[in-house]
């Protein structure tokens, strides 16, 4: 069986009430939900509520889900949603701190390692090169950091990234590129001195 009809079997399932089958589907997707949360929120007691938030709406309209996308292209849709609200909802309230604006979940970029076998120095240069990604990422304007976000950590299409936040692809690769170039210029001097 296919990953797709995998997700399609357990969709169904979880539609005639089999809370196992709802189970399955949140613990496969539900890091994802967690990194995009924090990320486009920047902080994790509000990323947590957007998860608990998404994964809820989730449950309660499983039955409008129509199928025409993957369940965790909708998953991470409503998710997204409920982040940006969580935004617009802090930035109509209280004043958000420096710290908290750079503050993200630890292992929300990491990657998978390849080398495990590497020696300290260079762990501490990765480590450091991946706390200034952070930072930049941190740094982009909040349309910016969504594609990105999107794109590069979610790995969506630039169709799939476009639908969700209602862009065209058009601007999809053009916000999608001056969030690269930003990126890149802020790590610029942190590469180069990685590399000496």
């Amino acid at each position: 069986m296919t990953h797709f009809a995998y997700q399609v079997a357990l969709v169904n399932e979880a539609r005639a009430g089999n809370c196992d089958a709802f189970n399955a589907l949140v613990h496969r997707y539900d890091q994802n939900v967690y990194r995009l949360a924090v990320n486009i929120t920047r902080n994790h007691e509000d990323a947590e509520d957007v998860r608990q938030e998404a994964l809820f709406k989730a449950y309660s309209n499983l039955g409008r889900f129509r199928g025409g996308s993957r369940f965790s292209t909708w998953l991470v849709r409503i998710a997204l949603n409920e982040a940006l609200m969580k935004l617009r909802k802090r930035r109509t309230g209280r004043q958000v701190s420096l710290d908290e604006l750079l503050e993200t979940d630890d292992q929300s970029l990491k990657r998978e390692t390849t080398d495990r076998h590497d020696d300290p120095e260079q762990r501490y240069a990765r480590t450091e090169l991946e706390e200034s990604l952070r930072q930049a990422i941190a740094h982009l304007d909040e349309p910016s950091r969504a594609v990105l976000m999107l794109r590069d950590v979610e790995n969506l299409s630039t169709r799939e990234t476009g639908a969700m936040l209602g862009l065209s692809i058009t601007t999809v690769k053009t916000r999608l590129r001056r969030a690269r170039l930003d990126v890149r210029q802020k790590l610029g001097p942190q590469i180069k001195k990685s590399l000496t």
